[in-house]
């Protein structure tokens, strides 16, 4: 059972790590106090499950700190993991009574929580939320075409820089600070999780993990630490049309 808690006043919606680029980023004073009376916090740690697909899904939510994955699973149990959860990602969907995907904790995880009718009558009257839930909406169908072309016609190298890049891109933003320059993360899965996202083996992904710290791209930092000297030449590695990958 996930805990549910409540999180110090500094951390609440006026200067929430993710206020900039969650649902509620557009929202005026009265709509986060609106948000607020209807918000609760969940705490996962790192394997536990959030919800399974085809649970009711009494609420949705915005990823606060932490990863969760998005799998699919097939009628002979075979799994896929499909997608990430990172910070500021929304989770559900408004209208829709149960879940799509499995979401599982990569990470340790904390959501900041709404109960779903009232925010799908606050989304009904407030053009705040629904335009930017419709931009984060179009925003992921995005991505998920630049992940078909990451699959389908990338190399492998190509495919962990693109990857290790992508989650590069997302923690300047969360910062807010231009996405270029040394760049610091943590992995959130593990190289077994990695090549079942990516589609290749693990020797594979081992394999490139290690061309990459050789030739000075990223230094590994531990377990899960990445240091990227140089975001740019990571992305150039990866394939990717510079314009295209500031912008995201």
């Amino acid at each position: 059972m996930a805990l549910q808690f409540q999180l110090p006043q500094s951390q609440r919606c006026n200067d929430c790590p993710i206020r900039h680029r969650a649902v509620c980023a557009r929202c005026e004073t009265d709509e986060l106090a609106e948000l607020e009376a209807m918000k609760y916090y969940r705490s996962f740690q790192s394997g536990q499950a959030v919800i399974w697909s085809g649970d009711a899904m009494d609420f949705v939510a915005s990823v606060v700190t932490g990863i969760a994955t998005l799998t699919q699973t097939m009628e002979d149990g075979r799994r896929q993991m499909v997608g990430l959860l990172l910070p500021s990602d929304f989770v559900g969907r408004p209208g829709r009574p149960q879940a799509a995907y499995d979401v599982t904790a990569a990470t340790d995880l904390v959501m900041c929580c709404f109960r779903k009718k009232p925010f799908e009558a606050m989304m009904a009257r407030t053009p705040h939320v629904a335009a930017r839930l419709l931009d984060m909406t179009l925003d992921e169908l995005e991505a998920a075409r630049e992940w078909m072309l990451i699959l389908g016609r990338k190399t492998a190298r190509e495919r962990i820089a693109s990857f290790v890049a992508i989650l590069a891109r997302r923690a300047a933003v969360l910062q807010e600070r231009p996405p270029r320059g040394k760049v610091v993360i943590d992995l959130p899965l593990t190289r077994e999780d990695m090549a079942d996202y990516l589609g290749l083996t693990l020797e594979t992904v081992s394999r490139q993990v290690s061309a990459l710290k050789r030739d000075g791209l990223i230094v590994l930092v531990g377990k899960r630490g990445v240091t990227i000297p140089d975001l740019q030449a990571l992305q150039d590695a990866a394939g990717d049309d510079p314009e295209r990958a500031i912008r995201r």
